[in-house]
C-alpha cells in the first residue's frame, strides 16, 4: 500500500508540470492560473466558513497576512514563472529539475541567513546538483528551436521565490493548520491572477475543450491529489520519506514530457538527471543537524545542515522546502 501511495504521489506532483504544458497550447499563463484558482478558492472558502471554523480560531490578522505573503512567494510567484517558462518553450522536465534545486539552494543559504552551516560533503552535493541542472538545461537549449536563452532564467526566478518563502515560513512562530494555509494561499493567488488576467485583457477562457481539461487536471491531480497524498505519506512514513520522493519529480516529469509531448530526452538529459539524483543522495546521506555536548550543554554542530520544514506540494501553494536535508 505504501508503495502504491508513493507512486501516486510522484505522479500527481509531476502532473503539475504536465498540466501547465497542456494548458500552454490554448491560453496564456495568467488565464490558466486565474481559472484554476477561482473555483478552487471558492470551494476552500465555503469549506472554511462551514466545516473549518475551528482551524481559524486564535489566528491574528498578522498570522493571516504572513500566510498571504508566503502564498504570494510560494504559489503565485512560483507558478507564474513555471507556467510562463513552459509557455516560452522550456521543456517541462527542465523546469521541474530547476525547481528541484530549490532545497539545495535553501540549504546553502541557511548558513549566512540562519547561522546553520553546510558540511563539506553537502557542498559537494550542491555542486553536483548545479552541474546536473547545467547539463539538462544545455541539452534542452540545444534541442529546442525558437526558445530564447533568457527563457531558462525564468524557472530560476520561481525557484528563488520558493527559497524566499522557505525562510519567511521558518520565521513564523504561530502554527497554522494546513487547511487554513491552503485557503489563504489559494484565495490570494485567485485574487492576484484575476487582476493580472483582467489587466492583460486575458480573463475570458478560450472555447477549446483542451483548456478545461488542463484546468480540471491541475485542480484534481496537482492540487488535491498531490496535496492530499503528501499528508497521507507524511503521517505514515515521515518527512524523510517524502523528501526522498520529491527528487523523483524531475526524472518522472522529463520522461512523461518526452512521451506525451515529444520533448527532448537524449543521453545528455539522462546524464544530467542522474547527476542531479546523485547530488540529492549525497546531501541526504551527509545527515541532518547533530547535537554535541560540551561542558554539560548541548549545541548544534556548526558543520551540519539545518533541519528544514516539511516539503509542501508546489501546486497546492505549500511546497516551501521539499527535499531540504
Amino acid at each position: 500500500m505504501n508503495a502504491l501511495l508513493s507512486i501516486a504521489f510522484v505522479l500527481c506532483w509531476s502532473s503539475g508540470f504536465i498540466g501547465a504544458k497542456l494548458g500552454a497550447g490554448s491560453a496564456s499563463a495568467v488565464t490558466i492560473l486565474m481559472w484554476r484558482f477561482l473555483p478552487l478558492a471558492a470551494i476552500l472558502i465555503v469549506v472554511a466558513v462551514t466545516a473549518g471554523r475551528a482551524s481559524w480560531r486564535g489566528l491574528a490578522a498578522r498570522d493571516v497576512g504572513r500566510q498571504a505573503a508566503i502564498g504570494v512567494l510560494s504559489q503565485s510567484g512560483y507558478l507564474l514563472t513555471v507556467y510562463y517558462a513552459i509557455q516560452l518553450g522550456v521543456s517541462s522536465g527542465t523546469t521541474a529539475l530547476i525547481d528541484g534545486v530549490q532545497p539545495l539552494v535553501a540549504g546553502a543559504l541557511a548558513g549566512p541567513l540562519l547561522r546553520q552551516y553546510v558540511s563539506r560533503r553537502q557542498w559537494l552535493g550542491l555542486g553536483l546538483g548545479v552541474g546536473g541542472v547545467a547539463l539538462v538545461t544545455t541539452a534542452d537549449a540545444m534541442a529546442a528551436t525558437g526558445v530564447a536563452a533568457w527563457a531558462y532564467l525564468v524557472p530560476f526566478l520561481g525557484m528563488l521565490s520558493l527559497v524566499a518563502a522557505t525562510f519567511l515560513e521558518s520565521r513564523s512562530r504561530t502554527p497554522v493548520a494546513p487547511g487554513v494555509a491552503l485557503t489563504v494561499h489559494c484565495a490570494t493567488s485567485a485574487a492576484l491572477f484575476t487582476v493580472f488576467a483582467v489587466s492583460a485583457g486575458a480573463a475570458g477562457p478560450p472555447a477549446e475543450a483542451g483548456f478545461w481539461v488542463a484546468v480540471v487536471w491541475l485542480v484534481v491531480l496537482s492540487t488535491f491529489g498531490g496535496y492530499g497524498l503528501y499528508w497521507i505519506i507524511l503521517r505514515r512514513s515521515g518527512v524523510t520519506k517524502v523528501n526522498a520522493l520529491m527528487f523523483l519529480m524531475a526524472p518522472v516529469t522529463a520522461v512523461w514530457g518526452a512521451l506525451m509531448f515529444g520533448e527532448p530526452f537524449g543521453v545528455q538529459t539522462a546524464l544530467g538527471l542522474a547527476v542531479g539524483l546523485a547530488a540529492v543522495v549525497l546531501v541526504q546521506r551527509a545527515g541532518g543537524p547533530r547535537l554535541r555536548k560540551s561542558g554539560g550543554r548541548a549545541f548544534r554542530d556548526p558543520h551540519s545542515l539545518p533541519a528544514c520544514p516539511a516539503p509542501r506540494p508546489p501546486d497546492s501553494g505549500h511546497r516551501l522546502s521539499g527535499g531540504c536535508s
